[in-house]
C-alpha cells in the first residue's frame, strides 16, 4: 500500500526527518510512535500529499504521491485529526455529507447511493439520533464520532490518523478506536495511526514505527517496541511494563522520577 524510501524533509534548513524508509502492508493497522518534535505529524502530512517530498519517494498503491491529482487523492486517502471539523452552524447529517464531495461532479451531484451510506454510517456511529444537530449542541465525544463519519463517507482505502483520541476521556477514546478497528477489518481499511498514548497503540496496531529525533528508532510489534529499554531511549524516561491480562499485549506504567 505505502512504500516510503530515504524520506528526508528539512525546514529552516533543519532536518525533521531523515532517511526514513519502511513499507505498510494493505489493510495493515500500523502505528506511529514518538516525542513531541519527533517528526511524526512531517511525515503523516507527507503519507496525505499536503507536504510535497524533499527527498526520496513515497508511493502511495505503486505510484509517487506527487502523481496524483488532490481530488484523486483524497478520493484514497481521508485524514482524521484531533479537530478538523468546519466551524459551527453545519448539522451533523450535513458535515457528514462533506465527505462524498471528492465523487460529487462540477454541479454538486453524487451518485444515488450516497444517501442510503450517509444513513448507514449514522445508524453505525450511533448519530442518527443527531443529525438534526449542530455542532455546537454535541459534547467533544459526539462532536469526533461526526468526524469519523465524514471521513467513512469518503470511502478511502487509507486513513490516517492524527492523534484523534487526545482530547476524549477513557471511555470515548476506546469507543472511537473500536469503531476504527471494526471499519477496518470489515473493509479491509489500510490505517496508519499517530498516537501519543502508548497503551492505545499496543492495543490496536499490529506494528509499531518509533521516531526519534526524524529517525527510525526501531519497527515492530507491540511486544518488541513496548519495552523498557525502547521507551527509556525514546522518551529518556523508566516505565513499568506489564502484560495485559486480557489480550496479552504490553502496557505501561509510568513512575515518579528519581
Amino acid at each position: 500500500m505505502i512504500q516510503v524510501e530515504g524520506l528526508t524533509q528539512s525546514f529552516q534548513k533543519r532536518n525533521v526527518l531523515e532517511g526514513v524508509s519502511f513499507y505498510i502492508h494493505p489493510g495493515e493497522f500500523f502505528g506511529v510512535i514518538g516525542p513531541n518534535g519527533s517528526g511524526k505529524t512531517t511525515l503523516l502530512s507527507t503519507l496525505s500529499g499536503v507536504i510535497p517530498v524533499m527527498k526520496g519517494s513515497v508511493r502511495l498503491e505503486g505510484k509517487p504521491i506527487g502523481n496524483y491529482s488532490r481530488k484523486v487523492l483524497a478520493r484514497c486517502v481521508a485524514v482524521l485529526q484531533q479537530d478538523a471539523l468546519p466551524p459551527v452552524g453545519f448539522t451533523v447529517r450535513e458535515i457528514v455529507e462533506m465527505g462524498r464531495y471528492p465523487f460529487q461532479n462540477w454541479l454538486g451531484d453524487d451518485v444515488p447511493e450516497a444517501g442510503q451510506l450517509v444513513d448507514s454510517i449514522l445508524e453505525k456511529l450511533d448519530l442518527k439520533r443527531l443529525q438534526g444537530r449542530t455542532l455546537e449542541q454535541l459534547s467533544g465525544g459526539e462532536r469526533q464520532r461526526v468526524a469519523l463519519g465524514k471521513v467513512m463517507a469518503q470511502q478511502p482505502r487509507l486513513l490516517l490518523l492524527d492523534e484523534p483520541t487526545t482530547y476524549l476521556d477513557i471511555g470515548y477514546q476506546i469507543q472511537m478506536m473500536d469503531y476504527i478497528q471494526e471499519w477496518q477489518r470489515e473493509t479491509e481499511l489500510t490505517v496508519v495511526a499517530v498516537l501519543h498514548d502508548l497503551n492505545l497503540a499496543a492495543l490496536y496496531c499490529g506494528r509499531l514505527m518509533a521516531l526519534h529525533d526524524g529517525k527510525i528508532a526501531g519497527i515492530g510489534t507491540s511486544e518488541a517496541m513496548i519495552s523498557g529499554e525502547m521507551i527509556k531511549s525514546i522518551y529518556d524516561t523508566e516505565p513499568v511494563v506489564l502484560r495485559h491480562p486480557v489480550v496479552q499485549v504490553p502496557q505501561i506504567l509510568l513512575q515518579p522520577g528519581k
